[in-house]
């Protein structure tokens, strides 16, 4: 049974650059044993609903502007799997999740920066999900936890975002001095240790009990926190969580890989 995850994406620059945290990323893709699907929940897709697609192929979105040219380049042609969707669907019913399927949309840059990152050949099917920020934490979890079946299928359940990200707080110049706030860091050391105990007591409080929680996750960016409850949902019949990795970038983007079961 492949175990969840929850994956930070940093910045779109991440796809074109060659870092302790790129390299730790391409190494886990090359570990892992290859899923028969990848089903991401992506931090840059927000629906009051909960969005399934159902894509034969997807185009590249570049949801992001003022970077490199060659960003604009890449193309990450994953196709979907409409098995997969179908068995998503029917797991969404027997649970009683509200769901809308999605024939469209692409893959934005919080889901095919990562999946590069992981599989750079594009050649595992990939069902791509929204998040619903104004859910609570129990109801996205409950959301990642009626999917976990999947995993005992192959199935490589994978959540986007980013634990402490705050762009009006980064700090370009502490890019090249390795600085990091403490704030950010204080934020990261009480997720951690509520995780590592499946505390989802208090981590579904994160908002009131969490140290400097109000920087970390602005209201403005809790979009790309509240996907690590979903990837923990994924794994809630095994409830082990394990930190892989942690660095930042610009002072306080955290650069985080949580894996679940």
């Amino acid at each position: 049974m492949l175990p969840s995850f929850f994956i930070a994406h940093g910045a779109p620059l991440l796809a074109i650059e060659n870092n302790e945290y790129t390299q730790f990323l391409n190494h886990l893709g090359i570990t892992l044993s290859k899923p028969k699907a990848i089903i991401l929940f992506s931090a840059h897709w927000e629906s009051n609903i909960q969005k399934v697609s159902s894509v034969d192929e997807y185009e590249t979105i570049y949801d992001f502007g003022g970077f490199s040219e060659d960003l604009y380049r890449i193309k990450y042609p994953a196709k979907g799997n409409e098995e997969i969707t179908k068995e998503i669907i029917q797991l969404f019913i027997n649970q009683g999740v509200s769901y809308e399927v999605d024939t469209n949309r692409g893959l934005d840059h919080g889901a095919w920066v990562v999946l590069r990152l992981l599989y750079p050949d594009a050649d595992i099917p990939v069902i791509s999900m929204s998040v619903n920020p104004h859910l609570s934490p129990e109801e996205q979890y409950k959301i990642g936890k009626s999917l976990s079946a999947l995993r005992e299928k192959d199935a490589l359940i994978v959540a986007s975002g980013g634990t402490v990200h705050n762009l009006r707080a980064l700090n370009w110049g502490k890019d090249t001095t390795g600085e990091i706030d403490d704030w950010a860091l204080d934020f990261d050391n009480w997720l951690s240790d509520h995780l590592k105990n499946w505390d989802v007591e208090s981590l579904f409080n994160y908002q009131t009990l969490a140290h400097n929680a109000n920087l970390a996750v602005p209201p403005y960016g809790v979009e790309h926190f509240v996907p690590i409850f979903y990837a923990m949902g994924a794994a809630d019949d095994q409830r082990t969580a394990k930190l892989l990795h942690r660095s930042y970038r610009y002072g306080n983007l955290s650069h985080s890989v949580w894996q679940f079961g």
